[in-house]
């Protein structure tokens, strides 16, 4: 029965790769697979034919039949658990779209749009690269990708060369949050986890991330067409008028600015960064609400550039996709796989632990068991992955371990379209089909990160 719900999963990230073969949204199998994964982790839990395990690695079973309220209550906290973690990113995704959603109703981007001057297609490259790189190191990799993607809509128009622009946003974006504690879900992680300081994780991963970007941005420059010659951006002074409004620039501004500061927020509080994002939702709403985008604004035409309009142009079929990976990702997380010898003691494991801790008995390595995490994590999500290092390796605090799990499982993920909540974001947003990505991406990121990875291992041999 274990191994229904390992296939289950495999069919089911399977039919999300062939999302545009299959003319199926990748939203129904991620959900489908959520939901039967969890309805035959509960049905195997009761009939005691699994047994689970909690983030506290406290194991759950029902032994003789016999289902008593604690256990029962172990289970249902348990779900709760990671249905509170996903909502966390949920929450988070939804603020940051929304504000995006705000600034480009008040055409906030087209102010972007107007400090771009070039005409060069691979002068645009580098800039919206390096561009994506240090703000996603700010504002986290997702909401920068989500930005940059709005931007470029506003400045290329054939969809073909946006598709080859937007891939190489997903590879700067992941590069610029891994050498940040903000800049990555994992990375925090490791942050908060006190594996490593944050001026360490800098200071290590800066260089490594440079290269992971800049090798791809060379050779895409040199030998992918759709970055030669140059593009239409309109440069007339009176249409630049027309695409801006008197809100513009002030809705940018502070929609950024909010959004620089959750990291801030977290940092004085402590609290969750969905907290923060909330807060900064509900300060750019309220400035939208009063502010006047046009010379005879009227009650009429308020609703043109209201919270309620962004809200609908929310995708929330990305939203629910995210919901349906994480809980997925989450119930294999969960189940108990077998046991692996730890400290000289049999013990159990969950199964995404249960195959770290098969690759790093196999593989005496430790560097190279890192790196095929990393490639792993093209495939599956990167937060359990990093969860599941953690308790693998016992260092102490800024060993060169974490810093290359650090590296890997936040530039691993550009290798696969589906590897990263940026990689997702853009997949949404510019309907980017899975198997274009691997053909046409895929190797630009390889090369960057196995040459990032092997710098990375040269200066923690020094």
């Amino acid at each position: 029965m274990t191994s229904v719900i390992i296939l289950i999963f495999v069919i089911g990230y399977l039919t999300i790769t062939l999302e545009h073969p299959l003319k199926l949204d990748k939203t129904v199998p991620a959900l489908l697979m959520a939901s039967i994964m969890w309805a035959l982790l509960a049905i195997g839990f009761h009939q005691g034919w699994f047994t689970l395990i909690d983030v506290n690695e406290k194991v759950f079973s029902v032994l003789n039949g016999v289902i008593d309220e604690q256990t029962e209550e172990g289970f249902t906290n348990l779900l709760l658990h990671h249905l509170g973690k996903t909502a966390e990113i949920l929450v988070f995704l939804i603020g940051a779209m929304t504000i995006v959603e705000i600034i480009d109703l008040h055409r906030g981007f087209d102010v972007l749009k107007n400090a771009v001057k070039t005409k060069s297609k691979k002068q645009l490259l580098w800039i919206i690269a390096i561009l994506a790189f240090f703000l996603s190191s700010v504002i986290d990799n997702l909401t920068a990708t989500i930005v940059l993607i709005t931007l470029l809509r506003k400045l290329i128009k054939v969809r073909q060369d946006r598709l080859w622009y937007a891939g190489m946003i997903i590879i700067a974006a992941n590069a610029g949050g891994a050498w940040s504690p903000i800049g990555d879900v994992t990375t925090t992680m490791l942050w908060i986890g006190k594996r490593t300081s944050a001026m360490h994780l800098i200071e290590r991963i800066f260089l490594p991330s440079v290269v992971n970007l800049v090798v791809p941005l060379i050779l895409a420059s040199i030998f992918v067409p759709a970055f030669k010659g140059n593009v239409k951006i309109e440069e007339d002074k009176k249409s630049e008028e027309i695409q801006t409004l008197l809100s513009s620039k002030t809705i940018l501004l502070l929609g950024l600015g909010m959004i620089i500061f959750v990291p801030i927020f977290k940092t004085l509080t402590h609290l969750p960064p969905y907290l923060g994002m909330m807060l900064a939702l509900g300060v750019v709403w309220l400035v939208s609400e009063y502010v006047h985008p046009e010379d005879d604004f009227t009650e009429e035409r308020k609703h043109l550039y209201s919270a309620h309009k962004a809200l609908s142009r929310i995708e929330m079929s990305s939203i629910l996709f995210f919901l349906g990976i994480l809980m997925s990702v989450a119930a294999l997380e969960t189940l108990v796989y077998g046991t692996v010898m730890i400290d000289g003691q049999p013990t159990a494991v969950g199964s995404l632990r249960y195959l770290a801790e098969i690759l790093n008995q196999t593989i005496p390595s430790q560097a190279v068991v890192i790196s095929i995490l990393g490639v792993l994590s093209a495939v599956i999500d990167n937060v359990p992955l990093v969860a599941a290092s953690m308790g693998m390796f016992n260092a102490p605090m800024d060993a060169s371990v974490w810093h290359l799990i650090a590296y890997a499982a936040g530039t691993g993920g550009s290798m696969l379209i589906i590897g990263s909540a940026a990689g997702v974001a853009a997949m949404g947003m510019e309907k980017i089909d899975f198997i274009w990505y691997t053909k046409k991406i895929t190797w630009l990121a390889v090369v960057g990160y196995v040459l990032g990875y092997l710098l990375l291992l040269f200066m923690e041999s020094l």
